[in-house]
């Protein structure tokens, strides 16, 4: 049997110069939706004053350590209340090495000697690399 071809004339079939940019919204749409459930995820909201300083931002880390300290002394790692007693354990048990650096958010309401005795207990327990954190001031 004999095939059928169809001859292509010059000028039979014309240039189409469009983008089909579905596929480039859908995918687009669904980056924006994994940003916006995972943004709220990465960050810790606790009702704390703190201070302001000139120094220069650092960049974040991918999972950083957080210590929060509100007016009244209460301790949390993460958004989670600890012991100060507990600390070292509750550190160790979030995959905290003495290398990991630990970010303390305390309230500028705490006194010099509390922050002292909590940088005590986490140098006791080999956690040296201690990050304090503070707001950027305007000037």
């Amino acid at each position: 049997m004999g095939k059928l071809t169809k001859q292509r004339f010059a000028g039979e079939f014309e240039l189409n110069g469009e983008i089909n940019v579905t596929p480039f919204i859908d995918v687009m749409l669904v980056l924006l939706l994994v940003f916006m459930i995972a943004a709220p995820l990465s960050t810790v909201n606790l009702p704390i004053e703190l201070p302001t300083s000139s120094a220069q931002v650092a960049p974040p880390l991918e999972q950083p350590v957080t210590i929060s300290v509100q007016r009244d002394l209460t301790l949390y790692l993460g958004e989670s209340p600890v012991l100060a007693s507990d600390l070292p354990a509750a550190l160790a048990s979030q995959g905290a090495t003495a290398s990991t650096t630990v970010f303390l958010n305390v309230d500028k309401q705490v006194s010099y000697g509390d922050m002292i005795g909590l940088l005590d207990t986490l140098r006791k327990a080999n956690y040296t690399q201690v990050s304090l954190v503070g707001l950027e001031s305007k000037n």
